[in-house]
């Protein structure tokens, strides 16, 4: 491997913002988590988080992020729901056009468009041309500095039969290259799945 010379940053050095765009260039890709959350008073809320990911197997669990206080975050502290709808590349558009900071009175899937779907558990909708769709329940928050990260008990996964791979029912697996996912990347990039390796994991043999 080829040597490199290294520039080595502490925050301190930095701008506010600055360590918020080194990781965001850094920690690439995020998959996109667009939270659809229903405020207390009934508007309906589309937004797209990138720090997103697994908190739990069992249970099963996912997290996001709020960076800052957002309407997402206002809705679900309220009402304890959410559903996190997952985003392919035909969709690019919707999900960056959702993250407009519309005033808490209007809905983005009115303003854009974007075709409801009602969750069979959770009161907020599903977003109807996704292909996963994860309703959950509010577990916890905890605010971490400027931020604040969102922990869903995931109570019902509705998957759409065209992605699903489905030879073991008990375990079904959606196909990575059918759900053809969006990631972010830093600035205002963004990226699709790209080339798929498909190799196990090796067993330790003594």
């Amino acid at each position: 491997m080829a040597s490199m010379t290294r520039r080595e940053f502490q925050p301190s050095d930095l701008d506010p913002k600055g360590p918020y765009h080194l990781m965001t260039a850094t920690v690439i890709p995020r998959p996109i988590a667009w939270v659809s959350s229903r405020a207390a008073d009934g508007v309906d809320n589309l937004a797209p988080h990138s720090f997103f990911t697994v908190a739990s197997a069992s249970p099963p669990i996912v997290q996001f992020t709020s960076v800052g206080r957002k309407d997402t975050l206002n809705n679900i502290e309220a009402t304890g729901e959410f559903v996190v709808n997952f985003c392919s590349e035909d969709m690019f558009d919707l999900v960056n056009d959702s993250a407009t900071d519309y005033p808490e009175h209007l809905s983005e899937f009115d303003e854009l468009g974007v075709e409801r779907e009602p969750s069979r558990f959770v009161a907020p909708p599903r977003v109807a041309g996704s292909p996963v769709a994860l309703e959950c329940t509010l577990n916890r928050t905890i605010p971490i500095g400027d931020c604040t990260v969102v922990w869903g008990e995931v109570v019902c996964f509705a998957i759409d039969e065209r992605v699903l791979d489905l030879t073991n029912e008990r375990r079904p697996h959606p196909r990575a290259a059918d759900l053809a996912p969006l990631a972010r990347l830093g600035k205002n990039e963004w990226s699709t799945l790209g080339r798929i390796l498909d190799e196990p994991r090796k067993k330790y043999r003594a």
